[in-house]
This record gives structure tokens, sequence and C-alpha cells, in this order.
């Protein structure tokens, strides 16, 4: 049982959480406080910073689902190690005392509708090297409850972000929560920067920095109608996008169209803004808190705003980088003090559940 408050001492709680997205630029690492004021929560981010995977890493992680479990599990151990690394590093640099480390780990696979989910990254060995317990493993109990063990991020955005009608983050994929009759409801709208990002790089870039790729190019309909047709936009909530999703359903339909790399670049934005902009107008939402890599996307972004009626709110840049990475820290907390941090009104699970597992150094 949840307890229904958390005491005095809790206040000024600081954890450290980490994130590692689909878009597989790197880690996010924030430092965060929380205090409560009558459960009015107020937070501070101390300390952030986006740690870029090198090759060794990126292409371990890009890899992992098509590796042996014995390459796997070790792989998990070794990630583990290798974040633990990172945050002693900034409390030997900073001297920070933290309370508690949250780690989102990285997705290998997500197959809710299977069963079945795996974020690796393992919080026994990130509590070893830092001496300091570790939540992890955030979406399995959720997933366990027949839930889509996804988007948990909206728990933060309804206790943290209390004073806008929606948050879109434009990560990976983008997602949205917002509440319907005082239930946070929230889920994965559509692929965005796991789609640009990879089809930036036939131009030989990591990312389509301001849109400038997609603005050359022309919208081509067909392959738009193509795009906009998707059995998963249809779906009724709950619903998830993973990786699997993404190369199974989405990507062979822009490999198999012939035409040119900017014009099918200009078309997945136009699929992004359409997908975003029906979901906004059909909840006639007022205003929208807007974060993740893609809020620094110019072309998204006005194109976003020509489409929409909805008033668009861009944050300040830490807000913008690391709002996911506060979050979990936040999620982190209130599991650590047994509060309810995943709604099943948002995954379609049998109940809320408080979720993670809790490592002790």
């Amino acid at each position: 049982m949840a307890n229904s408050n958390i005491s005095s001492r809790q206040s000024d709680f600081v954890v450290v959480g980490l994130m590692s997205g689909t878009s597989m630029d790197g880690v996010d690492i924030a430092f965060c406080s929380f205090t409560d004021h009558n459960l009015n929560w107020q937070y501070k981010i101390l300390l952030a910073e986006t740690l870029s995977y090198n090759e060794y890493w990126k292409n371990k992680l890009s890899k992992a689902h098509l590796v042996p479990g014995y390459n796997l599990i070790k792989l998990d151990r070794d990630y583990g190690y290798y974040l633990g690394e990172i945050v002693k590093k900034y409390i030997t640099q900073t001297g920070i005392k933290i309370h508690l480390i949250s780690s989102h780990g990285h997705t290998v696979f997500h197959k809710p509708d299977d069963g079945y989910t795996l974020q690796i990254g393992h919080g026994a060995n990130i509590a070893s090297i830092t001496g300091t317990p570790v939540v992890y493993d955030f979406r399995s109990t959720d997933v366990a409850k027949g839930g889509q063990g996804a988007p948990l991020v909206p728990v933060g955005d309804k206790m943290l972000f209390t004073s806008y009608d929606s948050c879109l983050n434009l990560g990976g994929f983008a997602n949205i929560s917002f509440d319907i009759h005082g239930n946070r409801v929230a889920f994965d709208i559509c692929p965005v920067n796991i789609v640009l990002n990879l089809m930036a790089k036939a131009f030989g870039l990591e990312f389509d920095k301001d849109g400038l790729i997609g603005h050359r190019g022309s919208c081509d309909n067909r392959l738009l109608e193509k795009l906009n047709g998707i059995e998963y936009y249809k779906k009724s909530l709950p619903k998830s996008l993973s990786r699997e999703w993404f190369e199974s359903v989405l990507l062979p339909i822009i490999n198999e169209h012939k035409g040119k790399a900017e014009d099918k670049m200009a078309t997945v934005y136009a699929h992004i803004v359409i997908q975003i902009s029906e979901v906004i107008d059909s909840y006639n939402l007022r205003n929208m808190l807007v974060t993740g890599g893609g809020a620094f996307n110019s072309l998204l972004i006005k194109l976003l705003q020509n489409k929409l009626n909805t008033e668009i709110i861009i944050p300040d840049e830490i807000t913008i980088k690391y709002k996911e990475a506060l979050i979990f820290a936040f999620l982190g907390f209130l599991r650590f003090h047994q509060q309810i941090n995943c709604l099943s009104s948002v995954t379609g699970a049998h109940s809320d559940s408080i979720c993670g597992a809790l490592c002790e150094p």
C-alpha cells in the first residue's frame, strides 16, 4: 500500500536521473532536487548534461537486439558499470551529495502486447560502482499487469508541470500527455527523431539541423498517404510505439518508395505534423509544453505553429533537453518512497503501480 504522504525529512531529496532514448544520441544525466510543500511539488535541476556515446557504445547498443542471450546479459551488466562510472565521475567532480540514482536504461526490446520489455543497464552494477541506491527496470511491473509499460513520463507531467493543458515530447517518438475528466492519459503519436536522424545519415549528418534537408524537399502526396494510412494511427488508447514497430512497419514504406531523399524527408515532416495536429485538434487542447530534441528543429516547430491553433510553449533550453531525465529522477523518487508512479489510465494496466526495481549498494 502506498504511503499517503511524504514526510518533511524527504524534502530537498537529490536524485540523479539517467535517460537513454531511441534516438541514440547519448546519455542524459540530470542531478535534481525535489521539495514537497503539502504534495505541491517543486524541483530544481542542479546539473545536467548529455554525454554522447562513443563509437563503441553506439555499435553495441544499436546491435543489442541482434546478439545472443549470453552476450546480451553481459552487455546489460557492462552498460550498468558504464552508467555507474558516469555518475561516480560527476559526484567526485562536483561534490554533490545524492540520495538516489534513477535509471531508465536503454531499451532493447519493447513488446508489451506479447508481455515483455527489456531495458539494459543493470541497477546492481550502477549501485556497486556508486555506493548509492538505484531504481531501474521501470516498465516490467506495468507490462506484467497487462499495460503498455509506456509512456511513464505523464506522472511527472501531471505533478511537476501543472500549468499546461498538455505536454508534448519530440524525442525518438512524439508522445503526449493530458487530462480527460481529471484522469491522465498519454500515448505515443508517431516517430520523430528516430526516422529523421536515420534519414539524415544518407546525407552524412547525425541529424537534420533546423530541418534544412526537409526544407529543400517537396512533399510527395503518394508517400504521405501511405504513411498516414498506417493502422497504428487508427488504434484506440492505450497504445505505444517501439523500435521494432518502426523497423517493421514505417521504415519499409519509406525505403520501398521511389523518389528523392529530400522529398522523402519533407514528406516525413508533413506526416509528423499531420499526426500531431490531429491529436491536438481532436482533444481541443488550449496550450502545449513542447520539449525533447525536436523542439530545437525550427522547421518542425514552424510547421506545427502554422497547422495548430493551440498555443505552443517552448521552455528554456535545460527543460527542453532534460525534462525526461528530470521526470525519471522523480519517478525513482516516488518509487523509493513507495508512491504510485505509473498510471493505469495511461498504460491500460489493470491497476496503478509502484514501478521499478530497487537495488541497495
